[in-house]
């Protein structure tokens, strides 16, 4: 079902690339409404669903392996369509089985973003290398898509000089950026996020105090840059609690380096402000 509803919403991004023209909030009802009256179309969309799921896919499966690796009772990735801009909310694993020791939470939580980005990194590089220069084009459509660190550096690689706002993302790219912005969401050092479960791993009962710092820090993001994190920080905020991991053996230098890189990442793919409407549109 997911992989419909991103193909659907992937057809219409493939429509508007194709004719120069971005991707408005018409196309995205149009879709849904009824872009399942044309099947064929479908395969238009699979540069962008295709991309984005195997991601996804490979984000839960590091999740998922590492469990099976300790033993750890897990549920194969649950993938959630939805009528968004993306065609989805995302996927996830359900962990039934509680976690002892800080080292094996630490390697669960690390294996989904690493494994995500592994995958990330040459799609957004060959998304890029597929996109093209069409000068002021954010400014003609009804979002303004905000551009992490990540693919600001390829940007400047694959168009040298050419600003962000100058570049009309290929499906395959516009994919591998929202994969950024999931990597990103689930790097944040909050709750049970895979970024709080790094933090717990690594502060255990501070954990609680730095979560609600994290916290009003979102809040201030929300205010000043995306009001959505505003429901982010209500949605956080009942999910911050850790459970308990009763372990006190350090985690050891080379997943405290493995930390490092993932606040890394974190500040590779992270946005203050995802999507804006654009004002002139």
């Amino acid at each position: 079902m997911t992989l419909f509803t991103t193909s659907l919403v992937g057809s219409r991004m493939q429509q508007g690339f194709q004719a120069n023209l971005p991707l408005g909030v018409e196309d995205i009802w149009e879709a849904f409404a009824s872009g399942w009256q044309h099947p064929a179309n479908l395969l238009d969309g699979l540069p962008f669903s295709l991309t984005l799921l195997t991601i996804l896919l490979a984000h839960e499966f590091g999740h998922f392996l590492t469990c099976m690796h300790y033993g750890i009772d897990a549920s194969l990735p649950y993938f959630l369509p939805a009528p968004v801009l993306t065609g989805t909310f995302g996927a996830f694993i359900r962990i039934r089985a509680p976690i002892y020791f800080k080292r094996m939470l630490f390697d669960v939580a690390v294996g989904g973003p690493l494994a995500g980005f592994i995958f990330l990194l040459p799609a957004l590089a060959i998304g890029l290398a597929f996109s093209k220069i069409i000068p002021g084009i954010e400014a003609e459509g009804a979002f303004r898509f905000g551009t992490p660190l990540l693919l600001k550096i390829l940007e400047q690689i694959v168009f040298p000089g050419v600003a962000s706002s100058d570049i009309y993302l290929h499906p395959m790219a516009r994919a591998a950026w929202v994969g950024m912005l999931a990597t990103g969401w689930n790097l944040l050092p909050i709750g049970q996020l895979d970024g709080g479960h790094v933090l717990y791993s690594l502060v255990g009962n501070r954990h609680t105090a730095l979560t609600w710092i994290f916290l009003a820090a979102l809040a201030v993001l929300g205010i000043f840059f995306w009001h959505w994190w505003l429901l982010w920080v209500v949605l956080l905020y009942f999910g911050r609690r850790h459970p308990p991991v009763f372990d006190s053996e350090s985690l050891g230098p080379g997943r405290k380096k493995l930390a490092w890189l993932m606040l890394l990442l974190f500040v590779l793919c992270f946005t203050p402000a995802p999507v804006l409407e654009n004002p002139s549109f």
